[in-house]
């Protein structure tokens, strides 16, 4: 390691940690280095000064893409071609025009959000953003409303649903580790997490919008929605959309209701994983908005054909988000961030707010801020037996979502879909994250003395 002789060992990786974060942000903001090269080399520098092997970084870094790209590489594919075929046929247009002739415009955001908030309960934050991607592009077109005005309340409701509210990866791993019971947690995650997605989506949106030059579209990645002369119906088309996410929600409610070793309930995991999910709704699409549309095997072919180029770079840029994340995660960040933060004599639902926010600054990953968070603080939950574990569960995903920046696999995964620059993305997606962060805390704090 690199030697800064007056700070101790953590205080040095930590400062590498932030040295590398601000070139990042040189780099691609005022080198105008794309952000996959600026990533690997922001990535090399962490370890280098941290003092990595030098095989152990690049291993790292290759593993961290993987990890990322398992995931989201085909829920991107997969997802681009059912939002292909959506716009195409028709539907994103029917849904949108729909939406806009019962609701009108000044309702749009708050219509989004909620719709957002309820496709995120069940799937993960990049499937929710990828199915809904062709309506707001869609509403965009049609009502000329700023992106972020819309944007925004997507991303916000989609963002709680997913760090808040279980069967998600990182709620469901502090449940478990901290003992808490799933029924009351979603309970507590939804009476919390709705008024903050109301507040982060369009009310924030309505403040922030005047206040950063927001892009004048999406991304190429984004199919713009046709007109053809026989579009689907609506309800076929919600249904088509919908499929991903009723599979996925029969699958949560299988684990929930059925025991375990059940027939049943591994069909529905089978069904109801992202994968499979949004797979079967793309073969369904083919039907609803192809054949049944008059459109022949060739046709669908192109159009599943021209969505993967445009894709193909955010999945690039995401990837390497997610190799970033993890040297710094292998470079030893959220354990110093750890170790700084036990001797802090404070409420265990503050503390483990702040142990896991200052991880997720310093790693990116929500899942690893709440999973690493959560084992920290299971001991003093087990000393402080008046605190709620299903508060501290909340407390913890709270924090794990502070702060998003160009550590973090979803800062690219939006900066990318909405054609946003990194200090638009930071002015914008990563002050609503603190933002839900910071309220959803204070909305924890205040269930708990109500509940005392």
């Amino acid at each position: 390691m690199l030697a800064f002789p007056i700070l101790t060992h953590d205080s040095r990786l930590l400062l590498w940690v932030v040295l590398a974060v601000i070139s990042l942000v040189v780099l691609v903001a005022w080198g105008k280095l794309h952000a996959f090269l600026a990533l690997i080399l922001a990535s090399l520098m962490v370890g280098l000064g941290t003092g990595m092997d030098r095989a152990t970084i690049t291993r790292s870094f290759a593993e961290g893409v993987g990890n990322t790209l398992g995931s989201i590489a085909v829920v991107v594919g997969l997802g681009t071609m059912l939002g292909k075929m959506l716009a195409e046929s028709g539907g994103a247009g029917v849904v949108a025009s729909t939406f806009i002739r019962l609701l009108g415009r000044n309702r749009l955001p708050w219509t989004l959000v909620i719709v957002a908030f309820i496709v995120g309960l069940p799937v993960f934050f990049g499937v929710g953003l990828v199915l809904l991607m062709p309506i707001l592009v869609t509403l965009l077109r049609e009502t000329r409303l700023p992106v972020l005005l819309l944007g925004i309340p997507v991303v916000a409701g989609l963002s709680v649903a997913h760090g808040l509210i279980p069967p998600h990866p990182g709620p469901m791993v502090a449940i478990d580790t901290l003992h808490a019971d799933v029924g009351r947690t979603i309970l507590y995650a939804v009476l919390v997490g709705f008024p903050v997605a109301l507040i982060a989506g369009p009310i924030f949106a309505r403040f922030i919008v005047p206040r950063v030059a927001g892009p004048a579209s999406l991304s190429a990645a984004v199919p713009a929605a046709e007109n053809p002369a026989h579009p689907p119906g609506f309800a076929l088309t919600l249904f088509t959309i919908l499929l991903p996410v009723l599979l996925m929600l029969a699958a949560t409610l299988a684990e929930v209701t059925l025991p375990k070793g059940s027939e049943v309930r591994a069909y529905a995991a089978f069904f109801g994983s992202p994968l499979a999910a949004l797979l079967i709704a793309l073969l369904f699409s083919f039907y609803s908005f192809g054949f049944a549309r008059g459109h022949n095997r060739d046709q669908i072919l192109k159009w599943a054909e021209q969505s993967v180029g445009p894709a193909a770079g955010i999945i690039l840029v995401v990837g390497a988000g997610g190799g970033f994340s993890k040297v710094l995660e292998h470079a030893g960040a959220a354990t110093a961030i750890a170790a700084l933060a036990r001797g802090l004599s404070l409420s265990p639902l503050v503390l483990g707010w702040l142990i896991a926010a200052a991880i997720r600054i310093a790693v990116g990953s929500a899942t690893v801020a709440i999973t690493l968070s959560a084992g920290i603080m299971a001991p003093i939950a087990l000393a402080h037996p008046e605190v709620r574990p299903e508060l501290l569960v909340l407390s913890l995903g709270a924090g794990s979502l502070i702060l998003s920046h160009l550590n973090d696999g979803g800062f690219w995964f939006v900066k990318e879909y909405f054609n946003l620059t990194v200090p638009q993305t930071l002015k914008t997606w990563t002050v609503m994250e603190t933002l839900i962060a910071v309220t959803t805390l204070a909305f924890v704090l205040l269930l708990n003395r109500m509940l005392a």
